[in-house]
């Protein structure tokens, strides 16, 4: 592939906000703790006495949030999650969050997410590990029933994350595949990457491999190549959260021919996920624009690459308007964003059956009716496309 490769297609036409909002997503990068509503938020602190808001106008505190994780820097964007943990401390608020997580995502056409938190974060209340994962977990289902009384499906799985900087990872390792019936679907190792190594919890990762559990790590996006082989090869992850500093392992030579590096070529030809979250990269320096991210490159490289939010509140963003970001940079059409959802349902950590099922019911068809309606075939609708 040369360096001209990348340039944009043009689509038909660019699709229409309502148009990208009806059409079925996947979302497999999504934080719990990063995306309350701000009011919900306010109205949490105001039970428990949380003073340290810096504001109590929810559009402002929106807004605030979003300029918070503006800073170019992962470590800097990180700090915002100290108000929404203060606030998700009991099982009726992480029981209310989960389920308004679930009604805000299947109001925006997500139709299958995995949803990711840290229990070891949420127990200064007095909560054990279990109740955390049960209070969660029961929230999603009540947030499930509400969207399909509004007429939207959605299934939501959670991911359980352990703190790099910590050292509970077996400990939430044997808690996941404790609850991997219950709606946990798999493992994951998170916060600041600098100076926290994932091979430092190689005890968990030996563990879960053993068990067969489901693995995804943050990696490749404040350190480079040494964090994702480390993640990959050492400690057997199935997909990267993030991951977008593969493109350390590119190189291109005089012709304008990219060539992959052994990582890269084993990342992509071993069907390792990349979780790409192109907001959220700008906000902490991994990528410097939309049209300088890499998401393009990878995607026409070969690479399995979903889209994603990461933090719908710090980031400001939703799945809507992450596909639009790509759509009006690249000239995405129905075609492509096609393409990121397959890829995410073939990533998903769902049974084989189920995972065949999600795509032939919902999805193909789904974007079957958008490609037709982008080409002018039939009248665009209001209506879901699922």
């Amino acid at each position: 592939m040369t360096l001209s490769d990348k340039l944009p297609l043009a689509a038909p036409h660019v699709l229409d906000e309502r148009q990208i909002r009806r059409a079925p997503k996947v979302l497999l990068h999504d934080h719990l703790d990063g995306g309350l509503r701000p009011a919900t938020i306010i109205e949490l602190a105001g039970h428990i006495g949380y003073r340290n808001l810096p504001t109590t106008d929810p559009a402002a505190l929106g807004r605030w949030f979003r300029d918070a994780a503006d800073s170019g820097s992962l470590e800097r964007y990180l700090e915002t999650f100290a108000h929404t943990c203060a606030v998700m401390q009991t099982p009726e608020a992480l029981f209310r969050i989960a389920a308004e997580c679930a009604e805000d995502l299947a109001a925006d056409g997500v139709v299958y997410a995995e949803v990711r938190y840290a229990p070891e974060q949420h127990l200064t209340g007095g909560l054990s590990l279990d109740e955390v994962v049960d209070a969660v977990n029961a929230g999603f289902r009540e947030g499930e029933r509400r969207a399909a009384a509004a007429g939207h499906r959605i299934r939501v799985g959670t991911l359980l994350c352990a703190m790099r900087h910590a050292d509970r990872s077996l400990e939430i390792a044997r808690l996941a595949v404790a609850h991997r019936d219950r709606g946990v679907a798999g493992f994951d190792i998170a916060g600041g990457e600098i100076g926290n190594p994932a091979g430092n919890h190689a005890e968990a990762f030996d563990y879960l491999r053993a068990q067969g559990a489901r693995v995804t790590i943050h990696a490749g996006e404040a350190v480079g190549m040494d964090s994702i082989h480390e993640a990959v090869l050492r400690c057997g992850a199935h997909r990267i959260g993030h991951g977008v500093r593969i493109t350390d392992d590119l190189s291109t030579g005089p012709d304008g021919r990219v060539t992959l590096g052994r990582l890269a070529s084993y990342v992509r030809d071993m069907r390792i996920a990349l979780e790409v979250c192109p907001t959220s990269n700008l906000q902490t320096g991994a990528a410097a624009s939309y049209p300088e991210h890499p998401i393009d490159l990878l995607r026409r490289l070969g690479f399995r690459v979903c889209l994603n939010t990461d933090n719908r509140l710090v980031s400001g963003t939703t799945m809507t308007q992450e596909f639009q970001h790509l759509a009006t940079t690249f000239g995405y059409g129905a075609a492509e964003l096609e393409e990121f959802t397959v890829n995410a349902v073939k990533a998903a950590f769902l049974p084989f059956d189920e995972r065949t099922a999600l795509l032939n019911e919902v999805v193909l068809p789904g974007y079957a009716r958008l490609r037709a309606e982008e080409l002018g075939r039939v009248p665009a609708g209001a209506g879901s496309l699922v």
